[in-house]
């Protein structure tokens, strides 16, 4: 995580130039929109997502704010269809809330709670961002992977882990399950695609699965 942090300042001004800053960010040009590391813009993007992991284990400290507001801020900063920003974001770090959706699923599944060192269902992340789209739209899962991708790779930035979990939906579509999903204040219409579990690495980050690159080829 140190070489995360150590570019970290680089990459955020590559995310203000690339329009995730505000327009007050903009203007502090030294502080913000300008790279003043040996890091070089590209080298601190391209180190920032070939660096990042999908992190299952996190201390008990939930994110602070003001970096989850920079977080959301890149998020809504995704490219989408027709600037139709068509996703409803939902962030959660009551515990509450998130002992409550874990007690559900344990009660489902108690296998869940004998695997090492668990305490919730969010792999232990101790704040949650639910991602919704509406049920009727062509773009809107599509929308909120660019979202949830950019969240991601700004949090991690930022030493801040987080990890994609497909597998919370149905939990949360659980009759038991109805007062938080209640609590998020969805817009009517809308569907629950991903939760993205947020938090600060405990352990070791990772090593990355070796990639397939025969993939992905130019067609001539």
């Amino acid at each position: 995580m140190k070489d995360v942090l150590k570019y970290g300042t680089v990459l955020m001004s590559a995310i203000a130039l690339a329009g995730c800053c505000n327009d007050d960010c903009k203007k502090q040009e030294a502080a913000c929109c300008t790279a003043t590391t040996e890091l070089t813009q590209e080298q601190a993007v391209m180190d920032n997502i070939l660096s990042r992991r999908s992190i299952r284990n996190y201390t008990t400290e939930p994110v602070n704010r003001e970096q989850m507001a920079k977080v959301l801020e890149c998020g809504i900063y995704a490219p989408n269809a027709m600037n139709a920003q068509t996703w409803a974001v939902r962030v959660v770090d009551a515990p509450d809330f998130i002992e409550g959706i874990t007690k559900i699923a344990v009660e489902a599944n108690p296998s869940i709670a004998e695997q090492e060192g668990f305490r919730n269902i969010f792999r232990n992340a101790p704040t949650v961002a639910f991602v919704a789209a509406p049920e009727q739209s062509y773009s809107g899962e599509y929308d909120c992977g660019l979202l949830s991708e950019n969240m991601m790779l700004a949090a991690w930035s930022m030493g801040i882990g987080s990890c994609c979990l497909g597998s919370i939906v149905p939990i949360m579509q659980m009759e038991e399950a109805k007062p938080y999903m209640e609590r998020l204040q969805l817009p009517e219409g809308y569907k629950l695609l991903v939760g993205i579990a947020f938090g600060y690495p405990e352990g070791d980050t990772p090593q990355a699965p070796e990639r397939d690159a025969s993939k992905a080829y130019y067609v001539e």
